[in-house]
C-alpha cells in the first residue's frame, strides 16, 4: 500500500454520520440496573472459601499477641494467615522497584503502622464464620503514641511530589514581583484528609493452578497489577489472569494493586483453594490510598491596574511514616495565572496512617481551592470584580514553561459560563445580597484546569467476513461509561455503525490498555484504537487495491476512504467495494491489525496540555443559624473533541458535586489520642446525597486542540473538581463577607465569625 492510502476518516471534525459525538446511552447500562452485571465479589468458584481480616485498632506499636487458637476452634475456620504462618513471598513488599510500587503491609511481622493496617487473615467455610474467627483473635498491643497531624513532628523537603515532579518550582524574580506590588495579600489555607468511598469496597476472588493464577478483582491498571502481583510471587506476568468487566467506583484507589487483594492470594495459596476477600467499608480507611491533609501558604502580589507580581505558593503535606507519596498541592499555581514571578514549594511530615496516594485530581484538588480563594481575596483586595480580575490576569501561555495552549477556549469558558449564571447582577461588596426569606445569598466563582494527560496503551483491531468489526483492548470502566465511549471510537476507527463492531475489554489477556487514571484513558485507548483501525483497513485497502477484479484497483494514489462497511476511492466515490466481498475474494476469513496510543515527545516538547473551565456557584446562608446550601451552580468546560456528551455531562456533574463536597461536605476526623479515624462509615463521613445537590448546569464549549493528540480529546473526570470547590467556598464569603480558610467549611466558623451582625 502506498502512503497516500489513508484511514477511515481524517479526525478531524467532520461527522459523516459518525458515532463520535454522538449521545448514546451506556452499551452495559441494562446489565447494571437488571443486577446481571458481574462485580468481583459476585464470582463464587467451586470450593470456594471466604477470608476476612483482622485489622489493628491502634495506629502504631507491635502486636504482642493474637488468639489464634480460639480463631481455629471455631467452626467453619480453616485457617487463620498470620506474620508466622504465611506463604512465602518472592519478593519483600517493601521493596520499591519503580515509582509506582508502594509499600504493603503483608504480615511481614507484628509491626503496626496505622490504625485498620491486617494484623491477620482468617479464612473459613463461611463469611460469618470467618467474621467470628476474626473477632476470636483478641489482639493485644504493645502501644506507641500515634503521630496524627500536621503538626506531628519535624517537617522536611521531600525529594519529589506527585510522581516525580519538583518540590519547588521558580519561575521569575519572587521579591521583586512583591517589590513591585502594591496590593498584597498573605493567606494560610487548611484542607482536610480524604478517604475514597466507592459504592464498590476492594474486592478479590483469586484461584491458583499451580504456578498461574486466576483472579476477579476491580483494576484501573491490570497489566501494572500483572507486574505487581507476579514479582510478590516469583511468577510471570503472563500467568495470571485478571477479570476486572466491571468496575463499582474507583477515582484511584483501584488504579494499584492494594495489600488487601494480595493477602487474598496468599490466603488462597496458603489453604490450596479459591479465596474471597472483602474489605469492610471501615477497612477502607487505611490501606487503600487517601488524599493527604495540607496546610497552604499562599502569597499574592498585584500592582495598582490589579496585575499580578508574585505568586508564592507553599504547601505542607503528611505522608506516612515507612512509604513517600507527596500531594502536589502547590502545583496548581503552575498554569492559570500569567504572573511575572511565581514560586510552588512542598514539606512534609511523616505521620501513621496509610500512604496517601492518587485520590481524584491529585494535588489540583488541594490546591486549586486554596488558590482560587486567594486570587479572590485579590480581587477583592484590588476592588475589581473577580472575573474581571482573572481575564485580566489569565494565562495566555503557561508561565513556568512558556509553552503556549489553548488559552483562549477559557476566555469563552469564562464568557458563556457567566452569561448563562447572570454573573454581570452581581454585587461587588459581600453581604449585600437577599432572598425573599431574608437569607444571604452569595455568588462565587473558580477557574478550573487539569493537565491533558495521555499514558500507553494498545488495542488490536479485526475486519471479519460477514463485514462486521471487533476491537479489543484490556481497558477499564469504573462505571462513567468508558466502554460505551471507546466503542464509538472503534465504529468510527473501522468505518462501521456503531452496532456492527464488537467492542472486548476487561481482562488482562486483551492488550495492555494501560491504567484508567489522570482522565487520560478516553485519550490514550481512544489513539490505541484509532491507530489499530488505521492498520487493519490499510490491510484492508491493500487486499483491494491490488486485486484487479475490484473497483478499487489502482486506487494507490488517490487514496480510500472507509464508510458504512465500504471502502470507497478518494477521486471517484461511485467506485467502492464491501468489506465482506474484499475479504471473500481473498479468501480470508479475518484480518486484524494492532495499534498504540501514546504521546507525541514532540508535541509535548513545545505546548503545554490542559483542560479549562470556569465553574459559578450560589449559596444561601442562614444569617442566624449558619446553615449553609448551594442552590445553583454553573460549569463551562472546554476539553478537547468530545466523544460523547451525554456521558461527558453526566462526568461533569460528578466532579462539580465533588468539589462542592470538598468546600462543604467532606473531612476524615482523626483522635488524636489513638491515631483512629472516627467517622470510618458512610453515616458519618459526609458526603452530597440528592437533597444537597443543586440545579446544575454544565456547558462544553467547543475546542479543536490539535496538539494533543490525533482525536483532540482531553480528559473530564477531573477537572469538574478543581474550579468548583473554589467557587462555592468564595460564594460563601460572598454571601456573609467572612472568609472561612480551613474546609470544609463549618456552621461553627461563620456562627464565630460573627455572621448574625447587621
Amino acid at each position: 500500500m502506498t502512503s497516500e492510502i489513508h484511514l477511515t476518516r481524517d479526525p478531524a471534525h467532520l461527522r459523516h454520520g459518525s458515532s463520535i459525538g454522538q449521545p448514546l446511552t451506556r452499551t452495559d447500562g441494562v446489565l447494571k440496573v437488571t443486577g446481571k452485571a458481574r462485580y468481583a465479589a459476585d464470582n463464587h468458584p467451586p470450593g470456594m472459601l471466604y477470608a476476612v481480616i483482622a485489622t489493628s485498632c491502634i495506629a502504631r506499636g507491635r502486636v504482642k499477641s493474637l488468639d489464634v487458637a480460639a480463631a481455629k476452634r471455631h467452626a467453619g475456620v480453616v485457617d487463620v494467615m498470620t506474620p508466622t504462618h504465611k506463604p512465602r513471598l518472592a519478593e519483600d513488599p517493601d521493596a520499591k522497584g519503580n515509582p509506582f510500587a508502594f509499600r504493603m503491609e503483608l504480615l511481614q511481622n507484628d509491626e503496626v503502622r496505622y490504625a485498620n493496617q491486617a494484623i491477620a487473615v482468617v479464612i473459613a467455610e463461611t463469611l460469618e464464620a470467618a467474621t467470628e474467627g476474626a473477632a476470636l483473635l483478641s489482639p493485644r498491643y504493645q502501644v506507641e503514641i500515634a503521630r496524627v497531624g500536621l503538626d506531628a513532628g519535624a517537617s522536611y523537603a521531600p525529594p519529589v511530589v506527585g510522581i516525580g515532579n519538583p518540590a519547588e518550582v521558580v519561575h521569575g524574580d519572587i521579591d521583586a514581583g512583591f517589590a513591585a506590588a502594591s496590593k498584597q495579600i498573605d493567606a494560610t489555607y487548611e484542607t482536610p484528609a480524604q478517604y475514597h468511598n466507592a459504592m464498590e469496597p476492594h474486592a478479590i476472588v483469586a484461584v491458583w493452578d499451580g504456578d498461574r493464577l486466576f483472579i476477579d478483582t476491580p483494576s484501573q491498571g491490570m497489566a501494572m497489577a500483572q507486574m505487581r502481583i507476579g514479582g510478590l510471587f516469583g511468577i510471570p506476568p503472563g500467568n495470571i489472569h485478571i477479570n476486572s468487566p466491571f468496575l463499582g467506583g474507583g477515582f484511584g484507589s483501584k488504579g494499584l494493586v492494594s495489600g488487601p487483594q494480595v493477602l487474598g492470594i496468599m490466603a488462597a495459596k496458603l489453604v490450596g483453594r479459591p479465596v474471597k476477600l472483602v474489605l469492610r467499608r471501615s477497612q477502607m480507611y487505611g490501606p487503600v490510598g487517601h488524599r493527604a491533609p495540607t496546610r497552604q501558604r499562599l502569597r499574592i502580589g498585584a500592582d495598582n491596574d490589579g496585575v499580578l507580581t508574585a505568586i508564592d505558593h507553599h504547601a505542607k503535606i503528611t505522608t506516612s511514616s515507612f512509604d513517600d507519596f507527596y500531594e502536589p498541592a502547590a502545583d496548581a499555581s503552575h498554569t492559570l495565572y500569567a504572573s511575572p514571578a511565581i514560586r510552588t514549594s512542598h514539606e512534609a511530615v511523616r505521620v501513621d496512617t496509610g500512604t496517601p496516594l492518587f485520590m481524584r485530581a491529585p494535588g489540583e484538588a488541594t490546591g486549586s481551592i486554596a488558590l482560587e480563594s486567594a486570587i479572590d481575596e485579590m480581587a477583592f483586595a484590588c476592588h475589581v470584580d473577580p472575573l474581571a480580575f482573572r481575564l485580566k490576569n489569565y494565562a495566555e501561555v503557561e508561565p513556568t514553561t512558556g509553552k503556549p495552549f489553548s488559552s483562549k477556549a477559557l476566555r469563552q469558558c469564562y464568557a458563556k459560563g457567566a452569561e448563562r449564571f447572570g454573573w454581570a447582577r452581581r454585587q461587588l461588596p459581600p453581604r449585600q445580597m437577599r432572598d425573599g426569606d431574608g437569607h444571604l445569598v452569595g455568588w462565587g466563582m473558580g477557574t478550573a484546569t487539569f493537565p491533558a494527560l495521555m499514558f500507553q496503551g494498545n488495542a488490536r483491531a479485526v475486519i471479519r467476513a460477514d463485514g462486521g468489526g471487533a476491537m479489543e483492548t484490556g481497558a477499564h470502566d469504573m462505571g462513567q461509561g468508558a466502554w460505551t465511549a471507546l466503542a464509538q471510537i472503534s465504529a468510527d476507527a473501522l468505518g462501521l455503525d456503531f452496532d456492527q463492531v464488537a467492542f472486548r475489554s476487561g481482562t488482562s489477556d486483551l492488550p495492555d490498555a494501560g491504567i484508567a487514571g489522570g482522565s487520560a484513558h478516553t485519550a490514550t485507548v481512544g489513539a490505541a484504537i484509532h491507530s489499530a483501525g488505521a492498520a487493519v483497513i490499510a490491510k484492508l485497502a491493500d487486499l483491494a487495491t491490488s486485486d484487479e477484479r475490484s473497483p478499487l484497483f489502482g486506487a494507490g494514489n488517490g487514496g480510500v476512504v472507509a464508510r458504512q462497511g465500504r471502502l470507497h476511492r478518494r477521486d471517484d466515490e461511485t467506485r467502492s467495494e464491501g468489506y465482506a466481498d474484499i475479504l471473500a475474494r481473498a479468501g480470508v476469513a479475518e484480518i486484524d491489525a494492532s495499534g498504540t496510543g501514546a504521546a507525541d515527545p514532540a508535541a509535548q516538547s513545545q505546548y503545554a496540555m490542559h483542560a479549562h473551565g470556569a465553574v459559578f456557584a450560589e449559596v444561601k446562608v442562614d444569617p442566624d443559624l449558619g446553615q449553609i446550601r448551594v442552590t445553583r451552580m454553573v460549569g463551562a468546560f472546554a476539553a478537547g473533541r468530545i466523544i460523547n456528551p451525554l456521558m461527558v455531562r453526566s462526568q461533569l456533574y460528578g466532579g462539580m458535586i465533588w468539589g462542592m463536597s470538598f468546600a462543604l461536605h467532606e473531612e476524615a476526623v482523626t483522635d488524636h489520642r489513638s491515631g483512629r479515624i472516627l467517622n470510618a462509615n458512610l453515616a458519618e463521613y459526609h458526603v452530597p446525597v440528592n437533597a444537597d445537590v443543586p440545579p446544575m448546569d454544565v456547558i462544553t464549549v467547543d475546542e479543536h486542540d490539535p496538539h494533543v493528540n490525533a482525536l483532540g480529546i482531553k480528559g473530564v473526570g477531573e477537572i469538574g473538581i478543581t474550579g468548583s470547590a473554589g467557587a462555592v467556598a468564595n460564594a460563601v464569603w460572598h454571601a456573609t463577607g467572612i472568609r472561612v480558610r480551613r474546609f470544609p467549611i463549618r456552621i461553627e466558623e461563620l456562627v464565630m465569625g460573627n455572621i448574625t451582625r447587621d
